[in-house]
């Protein structure tokens, strides 16, 4: 059996990714300029964490590793200004949340790199439509056996992190009356799911990606499409399921709460067989009802996913003062009880325009700091601007007979 290298970080160290949504300053549909995007910016010091990701609409932000999440946060504040400044360049607007809320996936293009073009071939259309957006939050550990040891730990809070960064939820048209519409995307893939609860050291992940190997299953780790895995080449266990929030703020504190709970739960034994028995349906509960879902504790029982919340944060608020980020954790838990957080935020956009193009707007807002989530400047509207009026409900938004092979008729203009 083949060893798989691990590279050792320095425990509670972190860092994320978030994927970005590329829009049309006019029309807010998204437009695929990645290119001109990494263009703009070849000769920025910050050019090697700005990447493509599989379609062309997207672009990803990479942090550099980091002890204190505030760090994080002025490093991602320097590349949010940057993105913004060039996407101005470009002619684009850059958006966070985890779908754009009327994208269609047959307009989406493959952006030109092997990876990207060998998925498009492996999972056809599936590969378009996974246009979805998301952050990703590592966490480093020592070695592989902490790394299989935390990500195991983690699990049974995936419903958590979905609940705390919802803001998927409309998508091609339609309100799906889901928190989290964009990992409905990721169940189609076939390795999807989490790390089976029977490997519990690196040894133990080795010959399990040894026989999915041998077997014809993966070609590497990245096949591996699970909510929380080992990354052995950054030497981290990555959280993977947390929509893009609509503010690098909120996205750097969704990163110290993660950090707070890895440390929280150093000292804690693996998760038991009931913690496995519920977790599929925890994790459809957060997706489609956010906090307002139910949660199965192997030891509480059946509770209401955001008390069971409620109950991690003071959970980890020990390690968050002693981490130095309790105050990060705070802002997050107030942004989520008080204000509904970012998918009840877009959800009031759409209440008070009607206009879905509107709720891409006022995200694209958010995202270059113009106020936060909760009190963002109304939207400005440029005159005689095409816009899709749509009704947000659980049925088709627009009338599938305007199609043409070219894209939608014009739908009619609205007068501003």
């Amino acid at each position: 059996m083949q060893s798989i290298a691990f590279t050792a970080s320095r425990p509670n160290t972190l860092g994320i990714e978030l994927e970005l949504q590329i829009v049309d300053p006019q029309t807010f549909d998204l437009k695929g300029a990645a290119e001109e995007l990494l263009a703009q910016i070849a000769n920025h010091p910050y050019a090697d964490r700005v990447k493509p990701e599989i379609t062309r609409s997207m672009i990803e932000l990479n942090s550099s590793v980091h002890t204190d999440p505030k760090r994080l946060l002025d490093e991602m504040r320097s590349m949010r200004d940057l993105l913004v400044e060039a996407a101005d360049a470009v002619g684009v607007r850059v958006a966070g949340g985890g779908t754009h809320p009327f994208m269609r996936w047959h307009d989406r293009a493959i952006f030109d790199s092997p990876r990207f073009q060998y998925l498009s071939e492996t999972y056809g259309y599936l590969a378009r439509q996974f246009t979805v957006f998301g952050q990703h939050i590592h966490l480093g550990v020592e070695n592989g056996d902490a790394a299989i040891e935390l990500t195991q730990k983690l699990s049974p809070y995936v419903p958590h992190f979905i609940a705390l960064s919802a803001s998927s939820p409309y998508f091609e048209g339609v309100d799906t009356q889901f928190a989290c519409s964009r990992l409905n995307a990721l169940n189609a893939f076939p390795m999807c799911g989490h790390l089976p609860p029977e490997v519990v050291d690196w040894h133990g992940f080795e010959a399990y990606f040894a026989e999915l190997h041998a077997g014809g299953l993966i070609e590497s780790i990245k096949d591996l499409y699970w909510d929380v895995r080992p990354k052995p080449e950054f030497g981290t266990a990555e959280i993977r399921v947390c929509d893009t929030p609509l503010t690098v703020e909120k996205a750097c504190q969704l990163a110290a709460f993660a950090q707070a709970l890895g440390a929280t739960l150093a000292d804690e034994p693996m998760p038991d067989r009931k913690a496995w028995m519920a977790y599929r349906t925890n994790r459809f509960q957060a997706t489609r009802f956010g906090l307002h879902g139910h949660y199965v504790d192997p030891q509480a029982g059946r509770v209401r996913l955001g008390d069971h919340v409620r109950m991690t944060f003071d959970k980890v608020m020990p390690a968050a003062r002693e981490l130095g980020t309790a105050e990060m954790l705070e802002a997050l838990r107030a942004d989520v009880f008080k204000h509904g957080g970012d998918v009840k935020w877009l959800r009031a956009q759409f209440d008070r325009s009607q206009e879905i193009a509107e709720v891409v707007e006022a995200a694209a807002a958010a995202w270059r700091g113009e106020g936060t989530a909760e009190t963002k400047p109304e939207p400005s509207v440029p005159d005689l601007q095409i816009r899709r009026r749509v009704r947000a409900s659980s049925e088709p938004i627009f009338n599938m007979d305007g199609i043409t092979p070219f894209g939608f008729k014009r739908l009619g203009r609205r007068l501003h």
